[in-house]
């Protein structure tokens, strides 16, 4: 069984207008929910590999076909959703370097945004290579969340997410 499709995910440019069961209780699943828009992918790193289930070091990425390009990935889901935990996780083992992410939500089907988190994260292949990052919320009735990477606030690179995961 090929790991790194998952089927059933509906995926879309930003420029252009199976899923696996959850892993946790309350786990949501985002392929069967939404519909995943981005901006760049490198097509040996898909979009479709945020949700694949394989989380942790090692494990399958989502990379920016551009490099020193900010990227931007919004979950539009097809009904409101409540989201009470989001976890995401970011590995870079291959060059320094400081990446940006901007967690932000909307509840008017994307007309407008509050953001919910900025984090930076400083690679070094000689000392941290990975983060995970798992945010407490209480959002009731969310209509799209997006997230802004910035791969290059210091050094130079590519935007990178590992993981994607929300619970309910």
């Amino acid at each position: 069984m090929d790991r790194t499709y998952t089927p059933g995910m509906r995926k879309r440019l930003m420029s252009e207008h199976s899923s696996r069961p959850p892993e946790r209780p309350r786990e949501i699943d985002i392929a069967s929910r939404a519909t995943v828009a981005y901006s760049s992918e490198n097509p040996a790193h898909p979009v479709e590999h945020l949700i694949d289930g394989h989380y942790g070091r090692g494990s399958t990425h989502w990379a920016s076909a551009r490099t020193n390009a900010t990227e931007r990935i919004v979950l539009e889901f097809d009904r409101p959703q409540q989201i009470s935990c989001l976890v995401y996780e970011v590995e870079e083992c291959r060059q320094e370097r400081t990446q940006e992410v901007r967690v932000e939500v909307s509840s008017d089907c994307g007309r407008s945004y509050r953001q919910v988190l900025v984090q930076e994260y400083t690679f070094s292949p000689q000392g941290a290579i990975f983060q995970h990052e798992e945010l407490r919320l209480e959002l009731p009735t969310i209509t799209h969340l997006s997230l802004t990477i910035v791969p290059n606030k210091s050094g130079s690179g590519v935007a990178t997410l590992t993981a994607l995961r929300l619970f309910a």
